[in-house]
């Protein structure tokens, strides 16, 4: 089928190479081995590939010592190639190499289509995530080779080290995470990490992950969140809370003087220009998850951060038991991250088992169904606060007073700013440990420790608050 390939265009984009060696990283930049027609011309372009990662003139002579060490040269087609005449513009030519090449991987689905549907049966659930996946690789231009070879993986892995030297003084090697001491434990959120994030109810973990998009956002970064309990507008509200430092209670009625308005108006018109989208169906399986998150993907590649809030609440269409369903899930979510190059952020609920401890910060084995959630982990986040338990411990001595008749005097009050510890409890790549915040309620945001907290402006929880705990907020 001659409309699936041209063998003189691919000629002429290597001959072009060769009398202008410049030209190559604009070729490369668009088209790769793999979407030449003839193999004689993908192991020339080989070759090229070879010479420009080991800083080797691209030319006859150094391609044919290469492909002699490999036992390919093909003279008669290198003959071919020098005897065509080079082109002014190579950039529309490697266009059409391009387009001829997913045309041929598209023909080639088909057939996989049936062999899979039809020959092997399998469910149709299982046939149409394998065909988005395959249409996912193919827009996005993804190799095919089935190994990484040691040239190219050693060039990547210098490039990469060159690029942390760059940045110096952070050290934050994926998704910056606005957290000082979480960067320090994690070097940020890696492309390809499945995060989790979990607590018991009322930790705030929500509040966290929203903090964590927002400084996502902040960073130019685009953000999805599959919002399975609470609507997209409920998670803007927290959001231009933290964002404003005005009170969510004082968003949610509109209980705001003029500057606070003209605050919140700033704010909104900020947000409304960040890539930010949010997914409140309530109910996705882990087939929805990644087919839309591999179409936002390819129409949004500033997408960088994604967020499941909670992974309890999916379901992995199938009818297994529920160990195995969550198996499921989290090994999807691991191999989606590692597809789409993302760190995805999963949140998961903790057993309830762990209150019955003196010390009720969380472990690993806390985690729900945790077996198949840790192992398929590169990390696991645990948020907590002790004044949770702390307030909730005040609350059962006032009932059980009232109970019995009794009057109850406490000189506890809950206190607008909390110390909250998120726990690396596991980090594949690097050490575990605590770090340290303040969680600031009346805006549902952490912040980092004391010295760099942000001021709010508090508002009562109940009579017993302290007025020396009272802060004003300085205009911004």
């Amino acid at each position: 089928m001659s409309n699936l390939h041209n063998i003189n265009i691919e000629r002429s984009v290597l001959s072009s190479i060769l009398f202008n060696p410049m030209s190559f990283e604009d070729v490369a930049a668009l088209i790769g081995a793999k979407d030449f027609y003839l193999p004689s011309h993908r192991y020339i372009f080989e070759a090229m590939e070879a010479c420009e990662r080991e800083d080797l003139p691209i030319d006859e002579e150094f391609i044919k010592k290469k492909l002699n060490q490999q036992g390919r040269f093909d003279e008669d087609a290198m003959l071919e190639i020098l005897s065509t005449n080079p082109l002014p513009a190579t950039k529309a030519y490697a266009e059409e190499i391009r387009e001829k090449a997913i045309k041929r991987e598209l023909v080639q689905l088909t057939s996989d289509i049936k062999e899979i549907a039809v020959d092997k049966d399998l469910p149709s659930a299982e046939v149409v995530d394998l065909v988005q996946q395959k249409l996912y690789q193919i827009t996005q231009e993804s190799g095919s080779k089935e190994f990484r070879e040691s040239p190219e993986m050693t060039h990547a892995t210098i490039e990469h080290i060159h690029e942390m030297k760059k940045r110096g003084n952070a050290g934050v090697v994926g998704v910056d995470t606005g957290f000082t001491e979480i960067n320090r434990l994690t070097s940020g959120f890696g492309e390809g990490d499945l995060i989790i994030v979990a607590a018991r109810p009322a930790m705030g973990k929500t509040a966290f992950c929203l903090n964590l998009a927002q400084n996502a956002l902040d960073r130019g970064r685009g953000v999805a969140i599959f919002s399975l309990e609470m609507p997209a507008e409920q998670l803007m509200l927290r959001m231009l809370s933290a964002k404003t430092s005005i009170p969510l209670q004082k968003l949610k009625v509109g209980d705001m003087g003029d500057e606070q308005w003209a605050r919140l108006s700033s704010a909104a018109d900020e947000m409304s220009k960040r890539k930010f989208f949010v997914d409140d169906n309530g109910s996705v399986d882990i087939h929805k998850v990644r087919a839309k998150l591999r179409k936002l993907k390819s129409q949004h590649p500033e997408i960088s951060l994604a967020i499941i809030d909670y992974l309890q609440l999916m379901n992995s269409a199938s009818n297994k038991d529920r160990h195995l369903e969550v198996s499921e899930i989290s090994r999807g979510l691991k191999l989606l991250a590692r597809e789409l190059n993302v760190p995805i952020i999963a949140l998961s609920q903790l057993n309830r088992g762990l209150e019955s401890r003196s010390d009720k910060r969380p472990m690993l084995s806390d985690l729900r169904e945790s077996g198949a959630i840790e192992q398929d982990a590169d990390m696991i986040l645990f948020v907590y606060r002790d004044d949770v338990y702390k307030v909730r411990e005040e609350k059962e001595k006032e009932q059980k007073a009232r109970s019995e008749g009794k009057e109850y005097k406490s000189d506890f009050f809950e206190k607008p700013e909390e110390l909250a510890e998120v726990i690396v409890g596991k980090n594949r790549n690097g050490p575990v440990g605590v770090a340290n915040l303040i969680f600031q309620k009346a805006c549902t945001r952490f912040v980092d420790g004391a010295k760099n907290a942000i001021p709010i402006e508090v508002v009562q929880y109940n009579a017993s608050i302290a007025p020396e705990a009272k802060i004003s907020l300085p205009p911004l």
